[in-house]
């Protein structure tokens, strides 16, 4: 049997969604489009045709196999050749937006089961990755949404994932946003971000600043990685629900069997 795309093996242990953000914390990305506007509608003409092109040919629209068969996504799967090739085969950064991470996967879930969380309210995704917990809450309701990752492939995988569930694309933000002079926003999600001491420390700081400054709920989503579990942040979480992660999750993430959702309170 073939191994699994090379770079899987090389990820923070367990796998995690975000793994490219670490580098926005010591370097700044390039923005994809100016805060606030998205000129981006519904055809996808703004995005590279031959990117566009490289996306649709080397990943399987799906929505099996997670907490949320309501979400379509164009993710990285055993039918992809790419899932059986060489790390260095992949011709672009580290394809980590191709992964429908656990702890995403519990935040989308959590908000499609309780719409009043976001339903009228600003919502920043922290480290969007495949956009699905973005995509979760303008299902939901939400008034205002923007996704950041640091990877503009991420950008343009999470508009492709916006087309694909009849959703025009929300404003996406290609920078290290932990960089940035804060906003407001009602609400900060933010899933399997806490792979890395040196990260965990800043966001952990830029959340509390989010919460002491600007009165926001933040909600984290992490299916019980060691860094999580032994950090600091801990002692100001409240768990709000734990899901069981379906098979085919449990055997992309090194067998692990649930994800949380928590509501940081410092």
């Amino acid at each position: 049997m073939a191994l699994s795309l090379g770079w899987r093996a090389f990820a923070p242990f367990p796998m995690n969604c975000c793994g490219v953000f670490l580098k926005a914390v010591r370097s700044s990305g390039l923005p994809l489009f100016p805060w606030g506007h998205c000129p981006w509608r519904g055809t996808g003409r703004f995005l590279d045709p031959e990117m566009k092109a490289f996306l649709e040919e080397n990943t399987e629209v799906t929505s099996s196999g997670s907490l949320t068969p309501e979400i379509q996504l164009r993710l990285l799967t055993p039918r992809c050749k790419f899932w059986w090739e060489r790390a260095d085969l992949w011709p672009h950064s580290d394809p980590y937006w191709a992964i429908y991470w656990p702890g995403g996967q519990a935040l989308s879930r959590y908000l499609l089961d309780n719409p009043d969380v976001v339903r009228g309210k600003s919502v920043l995704d922290l480290g969007s990755g495949c956009g699905a917990t973005a995509i979760a809450a303008k299902m939901s309701g939400a008034s205002r949404i923007l996704a950041t990752d640091i990877d503009p492939i991420a950008g343009m995988a999470i508009i492709l994932n916006c087309e694909l569930n009849q959703l025009n694309p929300f404003p996406i933000l290609i920078k290290n946003i932990l960089d940035l002079e804060q906003d407001k926003w009602d609400l900060v999600v933010l899933g399997d971000m806490f792979y890395d001491e040196d990260l965990a420390d800043s966001l952990h700081q830029w959340l509390k600043n989010c919460v002491w400054i600007h009165r926001t709920q933040v909600l984290i989503g992490d299916p019980g990685r060691p860094q999580f579990r032994g950090h600091s942040i801990q002692h100001q979480l409240h768990k709000v629900v734990e899901y069981s992660l379906p098979e085919p999750t449990r055997q992309e993430n090194n067998g692990l069997t649930t994800s949380t959702v928590w509501d940081f309170q410092p």
